[in-house]
């Protein structure tokens, strides 16, 4: 794949320890639903190295043994050995149940290498039920959330990604932080935005500067990761111990190629043409069908086209063409009636996926007025995996 130079020399931060667990370099697939699949892990492993998280999964559907949840759950034959998976939950007792699944009877086909617990996610349809980024307000229950999946998983790392808080007024970092650590979490993730700005704004990383100033466990720094540059700055500027990408790999899995490189001190980037992103795509598309059958692989694959081609110039017509596509053959027939061209530098840092505008953080009538409310919130328990 084509590749430029540029001037930095900096290097990113020491191999990633989390238990028996290294994590070299410390660069982690962020877990995001309907994308991070085994098609697309197995396509980011492919360009770089570092820890590939599946999508998320519900503890209650897991607990449950929902069909679509344990088809979700499996590793691939490359995974063996760094199987990861993120918990979403809100009661103890049901995530301690689905760690042991996952960890003593090996629901997923393998013992995992790692297991991520999600207080992150911003949706309403979430936080209005005490879910997601708005649980760590209740630090008790928060803590018996964490404690029960460290205990239950024994020797397997238990990490914890969350974010600033739910809103400006109400900061919750710090206290997850020193809660995760005590409770025996191998790790902390913060993304730098409160609930209430959703994906909106710019990620503010100096928060992830003071949790690294306040707990002795390693601190991931995610948001706005949109380049390797990007995630050399961020453990410049705050000290993190390794990046946590989403977005940014949207439509370009060389960036964990990047990431890599730039870990290691080289100033290789990629900047692949117009027809080595064909390739890619048609890699990708091809992973999906082998996964899902050809009609639902590409169905699925449609989503993936306007991030991959964001910066070229395509006509419209071949864009909505591809967006409909419905065969592998189809989909390189297409690809083959485009004409090659370098790569559009211009759209090289900017953002992908969601940009969703910041709003009051939806919440159960009452939650902010006890903080010590051990209580899992009435009815927020997800029957559904992937978000």
């Amino acid at each position: 794949m084509t590749a430029v130079l540029d001037t930095r020399t900096a290097t990113g931060p020491a191999p990633l320890r989390l238990g028996a667990l290294t994590v070299d370099p410390a660069v982690v697939l962020a877990p995001m639903a309907g994308i991070t699949n085994p098609a697309f892990r197995t396509l980011c492993r492919e360009f770089g190295a570092g820890l590939y998280v599946c999508e998320m999964i519900t503890t209650r559907a897991l607990v449950e043994r929902n069909e679509k949840t344990l088809r979700m759950v499996r590793a691939t034959a490359e995974e063996r050995d760094a199987f990861s998976v993120q918990l979403y939950g809100v009661d103890p007792a049901t995530v301690g149940r689905a760690v042991e699944m996952l960890v003593d009877e090996c629901v997923a086909g393998t013992r995992p290498a790692h297991v991520d617990l999600n207080f992150g996610c911003p949706v309403p349809k979430v936080t209005r039920k005490g879910g997601g980024s708005a649980l760590p307000w209740r630090r008790r229950l928060f803590e018996d959330i964490v404690t029960a999946a460290v205990r239950a998983a024994g020797d397997v790392p238990v990490t914890v990604k969350t974010r600033i808080g739910i809103d400006p007024e109400h900061h919750t970092y710090l206290d997850a932080g020193r809660i995760a650590q005590d409770a025996g979490a191998a790790a902390i993730t913060l993304h730098g935005r409160t609930a209430d700005q959703l994906y909106s704004g710019t990620a503010d990383w100096s928060y992830i500067a003071r949790l690294v100033e306040t707990v002795d466990i390693p601190v991931l720094g995610n948001g706005d990761v949109w380049e390797a540059d990007d995630a050399l700055r961020m453990v410049a500027e705050t000290g993190c111990a390794g990046v946590v990408v989403g977005r940014g790999c949207l439509g370009r899995p060389w960036l964990f190629g990047d990431l890599a490189a730039a870990f290691a001190g080289s100033s290789s980037r990629a900047l692949p043409t117009l027809r080595e992103v064909a390739a890619v795509m048609h890699r990708h598309a091809t992973l999906l069908t082998a996964e899902h059958g050809e009609q639902h692989g590409c169905a699925d694959f449609r989503k993936h086209v306007a991030w991959y081609l964001k910066g070229f110039s395509v006509g419209s017509a071949t864009r909505r063409a591809l967006a409909m596509v419905s065969s592998l053959d189809e989909l390189a027939e297409l690809l083959a009636g485009i004409e090659d061209q370098p790569y559009p530098t211009a759209v090289l840092g900017e953002p992908r996926g969601r940009t969703t505008p910041p709003r009051p953080v939806a919440l159960p009538e009452g939650w902010l007025a006890d903080r010590d409310d051990p209580r899992p919130p009435a009815g927020a328990e997800l029957e559904v995996s992937g978000g």
